[in-house]
């Protein structure tokens, strides 16, 4: 009898342990909501808040200016995660994102709301980087699979409800509502993260020294480069005054950041993130991951409305197929690197990209919507394979003192990545039009002509030349991720024990 109690009270902790960390799991996948769905329910509200509040020709900025915060708070946060722990970054993160969720319910001008769309980016990096950080926290190697799978899961839900949502709410509430959300959803998530997350207090917390001079050098180098690539060629021309101003202030500071991260003793953005070979493959080919997403996600709808004749609606469908293979395959990955690997299933995935990618510019014109639609669900597949793997195997290389900052390396690669595309392949389109249509308009009149009825048969031909370009160029980005991955990552991950 004796020997029975300790096994009830072991099964009765471990019951407990199971219970909590499926709490902070669902507090997880509530987090990564917030960040997953706030661009795509934004997005489909503009005619509303435009038409509420002004300013047509800066509300591109309620995107550019969420994205720019996000993107340059994640080495910050990723490197303050190593050092106080994951618990009270997610928590100031989730604050101040639900902060700025509602100043921009109440926001009473178009540039109110964009600053306090700022606001909630601030927070936005934290839930993104510290969310991805705390899932290899909670799960073994053999088990992280699962936990990506779901997160995986609900960004593509988010990304296929996330519109429809928006646009019910605008239609039927109020704009407002959109922030108003996320009050709920972020607050249940604070108390399950309150709550159930507990971590073992760091002696060398208290004692630490935060890089302060380093975190300002990176926000205000990054702020000024991104903006420069968000705004060049939108806003101003490439070669005019204030873009080539944002470029040589972007690389002034580079310069600052170097200086000032070389003596620092915790530096924000440490050395060894690029000269660890596999850190720094993952970093460069996720970079390109960011990169050749443009190409479906920005121009494929275009492509489906002004060359196939689709509906709005139709056409969201036809990009949203890839979001559902896109889990499923990284779930499925595990079977595959398990047997040969992470780097070599990476290549598998990304080579499988690359093709499908260059078979996009042979479909025929102007075709069928079941074609473009089979390719992006393929394409979901390959990255599937792609992406998971890397990130579950670099997790693995660091330990609890790291993991924070290569995740956050990681994510600020994928997402300038992004940016750098859509600037790059917005050019590619623009110049491919001007050369088919001898310098008449750019993507965005062309595609109002064809939706106001009054554009030739040339004009589609054109579009269709435009996205086959991009197309290209995403396969270019692709090949170049299989190639980094090949000649500069270790044909094994040199994974830690956990």
């Amino acid at each position: 009898m004796g020997s029975t109690t300790p096994a009830v009270r072991g099964g009765a902790g471990r019951r407990q342990d199971t219970r909590r960390r499926g709490a902070v799991v669902a507090a997880l996948m509530l987090a990564m909501a917030l960040a997953a769905l706030d661009s795509t329910v934004v997005s489909t509200a503009v005619p509303q808040i435009v038409g509420d509040l002004g300013g047509f020709s800066v509300f591109s900025w309620l995107f550019s200016g969420y994205l720019l915060a996000v993107t340059v708070t994640l080495p910050v946060y990723g490197k303050l995660s190593d050092t106080f722990g994951r618990k009270p970054v997610l928590v100031v993160g989730a604050a101040v994102f639900l902060l700025g969720s509602l100043l921009c319910a109440v926001a009473w001008n178009m540039g109110a709301l964009i600053a306090f769309r700022i606001v909630q980016g601030l927070g936005g990096g934290a839930l993104q980087g510290t969310v991805q950080t705390l899932a290899a926290d909670l799960y073994p190697l053999a088990e992280r699979p699962k936990i990506q799978s779901k997160l995986s899961t609900v960004w593509a839900v988010s990304a296929v409800a996330g519109p429809g949502l928006g646009g019910v709410l605008a239609t039927y509430a109020d704009w407002r509502w959109i922030f108003l959300v996320n009050l709920p959803i972020g607050a249940a998530a604070l108390w399950l993260i309150v709550r159930h997350l507990h971590e073992p207090e760091r002696e060398e917390a208290r004692h630490a020294r935060v890089d302060w001079a380093g975190a300002l050098a990176v926000f205000a180098c990054g702020g000024v480069l991104l903006t420069a690539l968000v705004q060049g060629g939108v806003a101003w021309p490439w070669l005019s005054a204030p873009s080539l101003a944002l470029f040589g202030t972007g690389l002034a500071l580079v310069a600052v950041v170097v200086r000032v991260e070389w003596r620092a003793a915790a530096p924000i953005i440490p050395g060894w993130v690029w000269r660890r070979r596999t850190i720094a493959a993952v970093n460069l080919a996720l970079g390109a991951l960011g990169l050749l997403m443009v190409a479906p996600s920005v121009f494929l709808p275009t492509y489906a409305q002004s060359v196939l004749g689709l509906a709005p609606v139709a056409a969201g469908f036809v990009l949203s197929v890839w979001t559902l293979s896109w889990p499923v395959s990284a779930a499925l990955s595990q079977h595959v690197y398990r047997r040969i690997g992470f780097r070599d299933t990476a290549l598998l995935g990304i080579g499988l990209a690359t093709l499908i990618l260059f078979a996009f510019p042979f479909l025929p014109y102007p075709g069928s919507w079941w074609q473009p639609t089979l390719l992006m669900l393929l394409l979901g597949g390959a990255l599937g394979l792609f992406q998971l793997p890397l990130i579950v195997g670099v997790q693995s290389t660091v330990g609890w003192s790291e993991r924070g900052t290569t995740t956050a390396s990681v994510l600020f690669c994928r997402q300038t990545g992004q940016t750098l595309g859509a600037s790059l392949f917005g050019a590619v389109a623009n110049g491919v039009l001007a050369a088919r249509l001898d310098g008449a308009g750019d993507l965005d009149s062309v595609t109002r002509a064809l939706d106001d009825g009054t554009a030739p048969e040339a004009t589609r031909r054109a579009i269709a030349g435009a996205v086959h370009a991009v197309y290209l160029g995403a396969a270019g980005a692709a090949a170049l991720a299989f190639v980094v991955l090949l000649v500069v990552a270790p044909r094994r991950f040199p994974v830690l024990q956990d």
